[in-house]
């Protein structure tokens, strides 16, 4: 099942009818929208299910509708906590007992920016325990929304593969305590569990990510893991443990790239284990730029600085993004396509460093001259002749907006040097 989409990241939009002792993305460790679990040290980037624990627990005191097997909340509302409330206040209904702590109305904020719809098909595909498979170009949110979506299901997203051309069987099965299993021999003690194994057992959500980076030989270790549901282990034949079976409740999400599509192509056989749903970039300028906007102030605040890059800037910045990635400017122009990724995040990380040369260098140069020297990073990535290319839209876009008396845009085409240099 393919549906395409418009999806992108949101972790940082602030909740303002919440009181500041229980907004998720509360300050820790001076770190604005980075809290640690009570007990931590502040990280630099803190797991959904600890960072929205409050969203989760007063949604699971709010919906007391049916869940499926070994979920911690309703459907409705694991769909509600990825996408918000709209801005609106959720009130408990009479006789709910929250967690000690939990406040009895609550904002849910919006993570994740695009369709209801495909949050909705996903929350169904793991309700009817069948694999979910998120494709999409780099920088669209694909890791983001599993992480969420494991986070609200059973409570964790750490029950995590990274797939790479180095990932064994093993990592998806089970290994063993070497020191045990020579002074004991295969015993159930000696066995190690993959966060697979983990999550099976358990009736937990697993997630593989870039599962196309894997080996053939090691994909073809879910085709049986996802039909039979159940693994076995002929080092402990004739005992207990010689079947590991799945509990209810367990799945699977992994996630592939498009660009590594030909990397180890996947079976038909695996391909008909999963619903594929297509993470793809934001449609609306509005969204991407507020979102930009979000993340890179993040971004700078975690230093304690000001944020000085002004709207002019990061409108520009979005739409050259845009421009270049679609191919065709907004006025409807001709645009040579480079070949990297022209991906929100990618957008996010440019105005992310803006904003911090802003604050590390204030006043050695204005922050708009920096804006070509970091595009020309970006699309020269996977191939330096994309420097021809973003040449090209220098001389076509840039130009034309400048000759129509833009200011922002005039400002940009005189820096055409920085691009030749």
């Amino acid at each position: 099942m393919t549906n395409d989409t418009t999806t992108t990241p949101d972790s940082t939009m602030p909740d303002s009818t919440m009181p500041d002792s229980t907004m998720p993305g509360s300050t820790a460790g001076g770190v604005p929208g980075q809290a640690s679990a009570p007990g931590q040290e502040p990280r630099q980037i803190t797991l959904p299910e600890d960072r929205y624990a409050t969203e989760l627990a007063f949604l699971a005191a709010y919906d007391s509708g049916p869940r499926p097997p070994g979920w911690l909340l309703t459907p409705r509302a694991v769909v509600t906590f990825v996408m918000g409330s709209a801005g609106d206040a959720l009130s408990l209904p009479k006789g709910a007992r929250p967690a000690a702590g939990v406040p009895r109305r609550l904002v849910i904020e919006q993570k994740f920016v695009g369709e209801r719809a495909l949050v909705e098909r996903c929350v169904v595909t793991l309700a009817g325990e069948r694999g979910l498979l998120l494709v999409g170009e780099p920088g669209t949110a694909k890791s983001m929304l599993s992480e969420l979506l494991s986070a609200a299901v059973c409570g964790t997203s750490a029950l995590t593969v990274q797939g790479t051309a180095g990932t064994t069987e093993d990592q998806l099965k089970y290994g063993w305590n070497y020191a045990l299993l020579l002074a004991q021999g295969p015993t159930e003690q000696a066995l190690v569990p993959s966060p697979v194994l983990t999550a099976m057992t358990r009736g937990a959500v697993a997630r593989v990510e870039e599962v196309t980076r894997c080996l053939p030989e090691v994909q073809d270790a879910l085709v049986s893991l996802l039909s039979d549901r159940r693994i076995a282990v002929p080092e402990l034949a004739g005992g207990d443990g010689a079947q590991l079976h799945a509990a209810p409740g367990f799945t699977l999400i992994a996630t592939a790239n498009l660009r590594d599509k030909g990397v180890s192509e996947m079976s038909a056989a695996l391909k008909r284990r999963f619903n594929f749903e297509t993470v793809g970039p934001i449609g609306d300028v509005d969204a991407e730029t507020a979102l930009v906007r979000r993340q890179s102030r993040a971004a700078v605040e975690r230093v304690g600085a000001a944020y000085q890059v002004d709207d002019a800037v990061l409108e520009a910045l979005v739409t050259a993004f845009r421009d270049l990635r679609d191919g065709r400017s907004v006025e409807g122009w001709e645009v040579e396509r480079p070949s990297t990724v022209m991906s929100t995040a990618e957008a996010v990380s440019v105005a992310g460093s803006l904003g911090l040369a802003a604050a590390y260098f204030p006043g050695d140069r204005d922050v708009l001259s920096l804006l070509p020297g970091h595009l020309l990073g970006v699309v020269r990535k996977d191939d330096p002749a994309d420097a021809a290319r973003l040449l090209g839209y220098w001389d076509g876009p840039v130009r034309r907006r400048a000759e129509q008396g833009s200011a922002t845009w005039r400002a940009l085409w005189d820096l055409r040097s920085v691009l030749e240099s």
